[in-house]
């Protein structure tokens, strides 16, 4: 009987690539995360995680989602964004942190460097993990998804709920390491050290040549 691993190639009919909480309220100076603090507070606390996200990881995001749609592997999204004008209906974590990204708002919408085509798949959530708030599970059954590509924001909370409940859920998940951010790198290192034994951690590089791009 060969060994049981992680460490398996794509099968892309059988692969999904999701794209966690890539959005402009996490993703834009002027998003609601970040649009009430002065350009001194903004730099403090996320001047290291904006110049990242703009010169290397939205980039390696944009090579994920060329090659997954290349290879015919689905692409999916979420993003938080409540059921509800006035967030009633988020997680009471989410009311305790005290955000609200409304229904239908800019906030909720996926960036425009990686917007979804017409036929892709975009869900709102109002909880950490996608697993939770969402159907995904049931969606990707339907698909016929044994595999889940991970890449997004922020890595040590809303991606890290996605990977665990994904493997506990049976799937193979696959974190794309480098398309992946949070505030620091400190943060952002020991989130992957922590999470590695619940997935393959592979780069945007070391994925693109798996799928011939």
């Amino acid at each position: 009987m060969s060994a049981l691993t992680r460490d398996v190639p794509l099968v892309p009919t059988q692969s999904c690539l999701l794209f966690v909480d890539v959005q402009n309220f996490a993703a834009k100076r002027d998003g609601g995360d970040f649009a009430h603090l002065s350009d001194a507070e903004f730099e403090e606390k996320y001047g290291w995680y904006f110049r990242e996200l703009q010169a290397r990881v939205v980039p390696n995001m944009q090579r994920l989602q060329k090659a997954a749609r290349a290879a015919g592997i689905e692409v999916m999204y979420t993003t938080i964004e409540s059921l509800t004008l006035d967030g009633r209906d988020r997680s009471l974590d989410y009311k305790i942190t005290g955000f609200n990204v409304p229904k239908g708002s800019w906030d909720g919408k996926v960036i425009e460097e990686i917007a979804p085509l017409e036929d892709e798949i975009w869900l709102p959530k109002s909880s950490s993990s996608v697993f939770i708030s969402t159907h995904i599970d049931y969606i990707l059954r339907n698909l016929g998804v044994r595999q889940l590509v991970i890449s997004g924001l922020i890595t040590d909370q809303c991606v890290e709920s996605a990977i665990r409940d994904a493997c506990d859920l049976g799937y193979l998940v696959t974190q794309v390491t480098d398309a992946c951010l949070t505030y620091s790198r400190e943060r952002h290192d020991n989130s992957l050290n922590a999470i590695k034994g619940y997935c393959r951690q592979v780069t945007t590089d070391q994925l693109a040549s798996e799928l011939g791009q």
